[in-house]
């Protein structure tokens, strides 16, 4: 079986990591409220199947959570069943399904249906360039600061366990590792980002966003 984290690392980004002060939830959302000029290092996966002609829309909410002891990331660990990327680490998200009326409405919704966060502790503050993957989704990263305490409540048939990351941990390019596989299913070579933190394993779609966040925030 395919485990793209038993394929070594081909080469480390190696950018320093994001100044603290910019990992401040304030700095964040003014950095979106006033966005500089910058250019997403991921917006399509490679290769793209070539019956691809459309894109399903989908949205991920990107949670930074305001903790006392600095910022961290909420992500998930997705159930082994599932038939898109199945065990993977993800962003609370999904496909829009027709009684949304935005992106961002597609976001949150799925993210109170996978783990029971209500939208009064969440805080909206941009989205980031759309997302295309390999799989054939156009994603949307909608970002958002989420303001403790809250209690979780996760759906047991699509999420195996949340988590939180350290934001600092993510937002350093020595932690931005590249591999090159031959993927099977005819989804063919490709290159891809991954950041491994203890027991996770965040790779794919998740890593290639987290790398354009970081990107703009450096910016």
């Amino acid at each position: 079986m395919f485990d793209p984290k038993m394929i070594a690392v081909e080469s480390v980004s190696g950018e320093p990591a994001i100044h603290p002060e910019r990992l401040n939830p304030d700095w964040i959302r003014n950095r979106f409220s006033n966005p500089p000029a910058w250019e997403p290092e991921i917006r399509i996966e490679q290769p793209v199947p070539s019956e691809r002609n459309e894109w399903m829309p989908a949205s991920v909410l990107i949670p930074i959570v305001n903790r006392t002891g600095g910022p961290t990331l909420l992500l998930t660990r997705r159930t082994e069943h599932l038939h898109h990327h199945a065990g993977q680490i993800s962003f609370p998200g999904g496909r829009a399904e027709t009684e949304d009326n935005s992106r961002v409405s597609t976001a949150l919704r799925e993210l109170e249906e996978e783990v029971g966060l209500q939208r009064r502790h969440v805080n909206v503050i941009g989205t980031m360039p759309d997302y295309h993957t390999a799989t054939g989704f156009c994603i949307t990263p909608v970002v958002s600061i989420v303001q403790p305490p809250f209690e979780l409540k996760t759906d047991p048939f699509e999420v195996a366990e949340a988590f939180e990351v350290p934001l600092s941990f993510l937002m350093d390019g020595r932690h931005h590792q590249r591999r090159t596989a031959d993927f099977p299913n005819g989804m063919g070579r490709r290159t891809y980002y991954s950041m491994h933190y203890e027991p996770y394993f965040i790779w794919g779609a998740t890593a290639g966003m987290l790398r354009n966040l970081f990107l703009f925030l450096r910016a």
